[in-house]
């Protein structure tokens, strides 16, 4: 990797690499154990990450944020990626889509966020709506100069730790030339407000990390709390979509690389029929694939980042890398288990974790389907009958 990077970015990658194996890979049987990371250890962690200037680098420097672009953010992402995303949470955040903070917003949210004394949790999904964002039912009702807000929002990352929820509600209907649509609105909502209620999920992938339901039951939100404009939600969420499906596959290449690293060493050791089981071709090519991918995956990240700190990347663009990256931690975290066999399923060894954790990888940032969907229309667009 170090080929495509400069000098800054070469030394962030080693600086994270080695963070995350002294800092966090040490914790992360018990973050797997506990289904939590204990308070205590996340203040430290936390706490470590801002001394070593990780947190919040992706936030503007002039708010007290790291100010990195996209490829010194895509960089972290990947060595990040080779741990527990419950760890790498503490330290790489928060949510881009604060950027759009404005006036009073920005004492209030941003910056106490940047500087880790606050925690958000972004709200879009529900039960009826995932890849469909559209399709939320959360209202937001304007009552003088406040919002009433009432729905259910579900799979919300850390909204345990949250103390404010990035909400998405509906505020009415705007005609358009394909028919009415809903007008979609991003609210700043303290956890506090009475009427939340947060419960969390016992799912499979990423343990410790707690994906929850967030009910809202006549909350009221001042209306000085919207995020952007009335009815623009989607239009500052965009950016942060197209981000989060590049650092996504970012991600991916991290715990591919590691899942890789285990199996090779594994076919190095391990013997059958008088000689390492790395010499038969039935794992050896198992391995070049698996290297061919990531190494692929790698420079889609990097040519995305690039585009994204030029502001020219498309939402196809987006798509693609999301969807290559996703669907091919899954292949690799799969093939890195089989070459270990029984022991891949064991809990001694950390391969089923990883196998579990990349499932998830293919839905929650826009299923495959939805990518596949979008990267199509564009492509038969492109080639008109």
């Amino acid at each position: 990797m170090t080929s495509f990077l400069t000098d800054e970015q070469r030394m962030i990658a080693e600086g994270v690499h080695a963070f995350v194996e002294t800092e966090l890979q040490p914790h992360e049987q018990l973050v797997e154990k506990l289904d939590a990371v204990p308070d205590e250890l996340f203040a430290e962690i936390k706490a470590k990450a801002i001394a070593a200037g990780y947190y919040a680098m992706n936030m503007p420097a002039e708010h007290g944020g790291g100010g990195l672009g996209a490829r010194e953010r895509c960089v972290a992402e990947m060595e990040f990626g080779r741990t527990s995303r419950a760890l790498a949470v503490i330290c790489n955040r928060p949510a881009p889509i604060l950027k759009a903070c404005t006036g009073d917003q920005i004492e209030t949210y941003l910056k106490p966020t940047i500087r880790g004394e606050r925690w958000e949790c972004f709200a879009l999904t529900e039960p009826g709506a995932g890849s469909d964002a559209r399709a939320i039912s959360t209202r937001a009702v304007r009552n003088g100069n406040d919002y009433i807000i009432n729905g259910t929002k579900q799979f919300i990352t850390m909204a345990m730790r949250a103390d404010f929820i990035i909400v998405f509600a509906v505020t009415g209907t705007d005609e358009t030339p394909k028919g009415p649509q809903k007008r979609i609105t991003a609210f700043l909502v303290d956890k506090a407000i009475p009427g939340i209620e947060v419960t969390p999920l016992d799912v499979v992938s990423n343990r410790g990390m707690k994906s929850c339901i967030i009910s809202f039951s006549d909350v009221r939100v001042p209306a000085r709390n919207i995020l952007g404009e009335e009815g623009g939600g989607f239009a500052i969420a965009k950016n942060w979509i197209f981000s989060g499906r590049v650092m996504l596959a970012g991600n991916c290449v991290g715990l591919a690389d590691r899942a890789m690293g285990i199996a090779a060493q594994w076919a190095n050791t391990r013997k059958a029929f008088g000689q390492p089981i790395g010499r038969f071709q039935g794992t050896a090519f198992k391995l070049a694939d698996m290297a061919m991918e990531i190494h692929a995956t790698r420079l889609m990240v990097l040519d995305g980042a690039a585009k994204m700190d030029a502001g020219t990347i498309t939402q196809r663009e987006a798509s693609q890398i999301n969807l290559f990256g996703s669907e091919m931690v899954g292949r690799v975290t799969d093939n890195a288990l089989q070459i270990m066999g029984g022991m891949g399923i064991t809990k001694d060894m950390p391969l089923e974790r990883f196998w579990r954790d990349a499932r998830v990888e293919r839905i929650w940032e826009g299923t495959s389907e939805i990518h596949r969907d979008i990267i199509s229309k564009d492509v038969l667009r492109e080639y008109p009958a």
